[in-house]
Order: structure tokens, then C-alpha cells, then sequence
């Protein structure tokens, strides 16, 4: 994942859980959108915000690699960064782990990727107000290699 790379936690609940007692795969989507709203709301801007702009942002691609279960009552790390940014869509990297005592470092449990359109509020694509842009622009700039 690029930097800068925003973590936020959250606890497994019950309901996410499947018969087996593990995450529901797709669950790990709604982790995703946790680690995404929490990056956005601390570094650019609230999606009430977006949405108060008229504008949505719905998941048009998503992409998940499961390397381990993760059980009720985990507490997973959400690692979130923003990877690419074009004029209409963007796509965020996710990392969800918990911390493995017996590794001595947190286990990857799923990584994956979301793609993202800006609509409006009829559904056409329109382009990233500027100032979200900018701000989003801004991270992507701060993993660039130094010249």
C-alpha cells in the first residue's frame, strides 16, 4: 500500500459472523467502508459533506484477497489509502489484520481494492469538486519518490 496510510479499528460483532463463526466474507466490504469513511472524514472531508455537493460516490469495482478468518470479538486494524485519482473516479487499498500474539506482529486476514464513480444525484458522472480533489491529490503527491 502507498503512504500515507490512515488506520482506524473496529470490533468483530456477533452478526457478522456465519455459521462456521468466522466474518462473513462479505462483510469485509463493510470494513472496507469503515477504513474509507474514517480516512476521508480525518483527512479530506466528511461524505455528508460529498453528498451535501450533490454528488455520490458508489462502489463500481471491488476486489478482495482473503488470507485468513478473522472470529467474534476480533479487533481489526483498517488500513486505508487512497491509490489513484482520476477526474470522475478514485480507487482506495485496504489492509484489515489483528494482532497475532504468538507472530509478534499483526496477521493479515484480507487486502482489496475499491473503485469509485462520482455521480450525481440522477446517476451521470461528474467530476470531483475541487477542493475534495485537491486534498485527495495531496495524498497521492506525499508517497510520490523524492527528485
Amino acid at each position: 500500500m502507498k503512504e500515507p496510510v490512515h488506520r482506524s479499528r473496529c470490533r468483530v460483532l456477533y452478526g457478522d459472523t456465519d455459521a462456521a463463526g468466522v466474518v462473513y466474507n462479505a462483510n469485509y466490504l463493510r470494513y472496507f467502508e469503515i477504513g474509507r469513511t474514517e480516512m476521508m472524514r480525518d483527512w479530506v472531508c466528511s461524505y455528508r459533506d460529498i453528498e451535501k455537493l450533490g454528488i455520490l460516490l458508489p462502489v463500481t469495482e471491488c476486489f478482495s484477497r482473503f488470507k485468513a478468518p478473522a472470529f467474534y470479538d476480533d479487533l481489526l486494524t483498517i488500513e486505508t489509502a487512497i491509490d489513484t485519482l482520476k477526474k470522475v473516479s478514485c480507487r482506495f487499498h485496504y489492509r484489515i489484520t489483528r494482532d497475532d500474539p504468538e507472530l509478534g506482529q499483526p496477521k493479515l486476514l484480507v487486502k482489496g481494492y475499491t473503485i469509485h464513480a462520482a455521480v450525481n444525484r440522477e446517476g451521470r458522472l461528474v467530476q470531483l469538486p475541487e477542493e475534495i480533489s485537491a486534498k485527495l491529490h495531496g495524498l497521492i503527491k506525499m508517497n510520490l519518490p523524492q527528485q
